[in-house]
């Protein structure tokens, strides 16, 4: 009988939500993948990547000249120079990223603080590698993170700091403060940080995406990750990117090529060209407002509470003025009983704290959040 190294892990909840609308039919607002085309333009190019002969091995960081389109890309929204040979890694993926980064700088032993409700991917890395969670919990409907009670949490022990703007599962971001915050915490403690973009260009109203690459203190000890999959409505392509210094992309490099070595080559082609187009990823933030807008518009006058949503493509809706409930069991029995499937946000706790709030993906073709939204106003 093998040991398992990952005895907690069950299937992801992702999985058991996209299941259940399936057996019922239900409208699946669950797992965060859009509904509708991507762009035709980005077919044809991978299509002429494909038949240019281009469908063998990629270098193992990616290919040239999509790393140098990237760090023309980072340089003029961030200000930042990065070199593409030495700081730019293309991945199968932002979990892919993920892993590679988390496994870079955790052995066993280290502390790792994560705040929750976290994207579900980061735990058992950090578990596969030895190191141990320590959450900071984030409350509801504001998610803001207690500086303080991070700064109490540090000791010996503590190695990475990971955070995610525009965040998922809240739709919050984290505004310069906060980065701030963690740029000072991570050059007094000599930490690392992890920070998760994938996000990155779906931000509302007005507001500037805080990454990590404006601090140039906080850059210096971080690994910060992007998705093609998430700006380009690509989820299965599986393709993404780190920037980090040099010699934290050396040791994240190590990982990556024992892992899936290169990403593949014909999707690197098209995206490469697609990015010289700065429209095809700056217009995001609008359409996808539209979205979130048009959706909550729609279910205004239902017993949901709608909580502010500042990024990502997810909606999060309190229930606690309908029932009592416990979030998994209110979404199941929605799922089946109304045709609408949803996110129980106690799944991103690690102590399954219930608020009695959902999450919702909002990257749906109108007609669907309609259908969507006349289901919800009914309950």
């Amino acid at each position: 009988m093998i040991q398992s190294k990952l005895p907690n892990v069950c299937t992801t909840i992702f999985t058991v939500m996209s299941k259940m609308a399936n057996d019922h039919s239900a409208i699946n607002l669950s797992q965060g993948f859009p509904d509708f085309p991507i762009d035709q333009k980005l077919i044809e190019l991978t299509n002429k990547a494909m038949l240019s002969g281009a469908n063998q091995y990629a270098p193992m960081p990616g290919l040239p000249i999509l790393r140098e389109n990237l760090a023309a890309k980072v340089e003029k929204l961030y200000h930042l120079k990065v070199n593409a040979d030495d700081e730019v890694t293309i991945t199968s993926g932002a979990t892919e990223a993920l892993f590679c980064a988390i496994t870079a700088v955790v052995e066993s032993g280290d502390e790792v603080i994560v705040f929750e409700p976290a994207y579900d991917s980061y735990h058992p890395v950090i578990d596969l590698c030895g190191g141990k969670i320590v959450p900071v919990e984030l409350s509801a409907p504001n998610y803001q993170i207690p500086w303080d009670e991070v700064r109490d949490k540090i000791n010996d022990k503590t190695k990475l700091i990971i955070i995610n703007t525009p965040q998922n599962p809240t739709g919050t971001i984290l505004k310069a403060n906060d980065l701030e915050e963690l740029e000072a915490i991570v050059d007094q403690h000599g930490l690392f940080a992890i920070s998760d973009e994938v996000y990155e260009h779906l931000i509302y109203d007005g507001e500037r995406h805080e990454s990590a690459l404006r601090y140039p203190a906080l850059y210096n000890r971080t690994f910060v990750i992007y998705s093609f999959g998430k700006v380009f409505h690509t989820t299965g392509w599986k393709m993404g990117y780190c920037i980090a210094p040099k010699a934290l992309t050396t040791e994240f490099r190590k990982v990556h090529q024992f892992v899936v070595f290169s990403s593949t080559t014909p999707m690197q082609l098209a995206i490469a060209k697609y990015l010289e187009d700065e429209n095809n990823y700056l217009s995001l933030s609008a359409f996808f407002e539209q979205k979130r807008n048009y959706f909550n518009s729609l279910i205004k006058d239902s017993r949901f509470e709608i909580i502010p949503c500042q990024g990502t493509y997810f909606q999060l809706l309190s229930y606690k003025n309908i029932t009592d409930l416990g979030d998994m069991e209110f979404a199941s029995k929605m799922t089946k009983e109304n045709g609408i499937a949803s996110i129980p946000m106690s799944a991103f706790y690690g102590s399954k704290k219930d608020d009695h709030i959902l999450r919702f993906c909002f990257a749906k073709q109108d007609k669907t959040l309609l259908k969507a939204a006349e289901k919800l106003c009914k309950i």
